[in-house]
C-alpha cells in the first residue's frame, strides 16, 4: 500500500504501509480520490504551524468502506463515503456548544494525525459521511473544501439580502463564491490575477475587480445603496486586507476571516465601533459535510469545473510540482488511488 508522506519540511516521499483492522467504532476506507489543498503545500514547506512531522498528508478524500468495526451502525462495506477530517473530543466547552472545529483537543487528519493520501485508512465511523453511489467519487472528494465555504458563510449569516465581497479567486474564493450564490447573495470577487478572475466569472461572480488596477474601496463604495458590501470574506490571509475590509464594509456588516498570517495587522477600533461590525474567524467546518453532500447530490454547485488535473498517487511529486510551477493552471489537483 502506498502513502504520500512529508518526512520533514521540503521532503515528500512515497511510503509502503499495510492496512489496519478497524477497531470498535471505526471503519476502514479504501481511498479512491484525494484533493491537494493549500494547507498541504504549507505542510510540505514547513509553513503550517499546526502540522507535526513525519505526516501522511491529505484531508480532502473519499472512497468506499472496506471494513467495519464492532459497534458501527448505518455503514456497510461497499458504501461510498467522504470523510470529515475534524476529530474532536466531544466534551470540552467548544464541543458542548456545537463548535467541534475548534475543539480544545482538536486533531485534523493530515495535520495532527496521519491523513487520507494512502490506499487504506482507518477512521472513526463518526467522521464518515455516506454519499449516493451515483455521485462520482471525484466530486464527493470536493465536499470538504466546499464545507470551508459553508462554515464561513454560516458564521457570517449570508443570505439573499447580502452583497458579498470576496478577497481572492483561488480555490477558497471560488468555493465561497459558489456557496454565497447558492444562498442568493450578490458576489463581488477581487483578485490581482486576470485568469483567476475569468474563472470566477465562469462560476457566477456578479462583478470582478482587479486588485492593483482597480481601487477596491472606491469600487465597492456604491454597493448596498452606497453603504458598501454587507459581508466581506478574506480568503487571502494578507494582514492589510482585514484593515481594508473594516473600511469598506457596510454599517452592521460582517467580516469572515479564512486566511491567516502571523504578521500583525492594523485594525481600526473606530471603524468596528462606528459601524458595529462583527468579525468572525472561521476554521475548518462544524459538521457541515452532510449539508454540502446534499448540495452536490442535488447539482446545486459547479464542482466538476474545479478539478483541473488528476494524477496517479504514485505521481504525487509531479502534482505538487505543477501547483508550485503553474498556479495559474490549477484550481483543484486530485490524486487517484485506484
Amino acid at each position: 500500500m502506498s502513502a504520500v508522506s512529508i518526512r520533514e519540511p521540503h521532503h515528500l516521499q512515497l511510503l509502503s504501509c499495510e492496512p489496519t483492522e478497524p477497531g470498535p467504532g471505526e471503519i476502514r476506507l479504501r481511498v479512491q480520490r484525494g484533493g491537494i489543498c493549500g494547507s498541504d503545500m504549507h505542510i510540505l514547506h514547513g509553513a503550517n504551524p499546526f502540522a507535526k512531522y513525519p505526516r501522511v498528508i491529505g484531508h480532502e478524500f473519499a472512497g468506499t468502506v472496506d471494513g467495519v468495526g464492532e459497534g458501527v451502525t448505518g455503514l456497510a462495506e461497499g458504501d461510498q463515503i467522504v470523510v470529515d477530517p475534524v476529530v474532536s473530543c466531544g466534551h470540552c466547552y467548544p464541543c458542548r456548544i456545537g463548535r467541534p472545529n475548534v475543539c480544545a483537543n482538536l486533531e485534523v487528519m493530515g495535520v495532527h494525525r496521519d491523513g487520507g493520501f494512502r490506499e487504506y485508512i482507518t477512521i472513526p465511523a463518526a467522521n464518515a459521511v455516506r454519499v449516493s453511489p451515483a455521485l462520482p467519487v471525484e466530486i464527493a472528494a470536493l465536499a470538504e473544501p466546499f464545507s470551508i465555504a459553508a462554515n464561513v458563510l454560516s458564521r457570517t449569516g449570508c443570505g439573499p439580502e447580502d452583497t458579498v465581497l470576496v478577497y481572492g479567486a483561488g480555490t477558497v474564493g471560488l468555493t465561497v463564491l459558489q456557496v454565497a450564490r447558492l444562498k442568493g447573495a450578490r458576489v463581488i470577487v477581487a483578485d490581482p490575477d486576470g485568469q483567476r478572475l475569468a474563472r470566477a466569472e465562469s462560476f457566477g461572480a456578479d462583478r470582478l475587480l482587479r486588485t492593483g488596477r482597480d481601487d477596491i474601496p472606491a469600487s465597492v463604495a456604491g454597493e448596498t445603496e452606497g453603504l458598501g458590501p454587507t459581508v466581506v470574506i478574506d480568503g487571502a490571509g494578507i494582514p492589510a486586507l482585514l484593515e481594508e475590509a473594516c473600511r469598506v464594509a457596510s454599517p452592521a456588516g460582517r467580516i469572515g476571516v479564512l486566511g491567516f498570517s502571523p504578521a500583525p495587522c492594523n485594525v481600526s477600533q473606530q471603524e468596528i465601533v462606528k459601524k458595529e461590525l462583527t468579525l468572525f474567524g472561521s476554521r475548518l467546518n462544524r459538521k457541515l459535510l452532510p449539508e454540502v453532500v446534499g448540495w452536490l447530490e442535488d447539482g446545486l454547485l459547479k464542482p466538476a469545473a474545479m478539478i483541473t488535473q488528476t494524477y496517479r498517487a504514485e505521481d504525487a511529486k509531479a502534482a505538487f510540482d505543477l501547483i508550485e510551477a503553474a498556479p495559474d493552471r490549477t484550481v483543484k489537483v486530485q490524486l487517484a488511488f485506484n
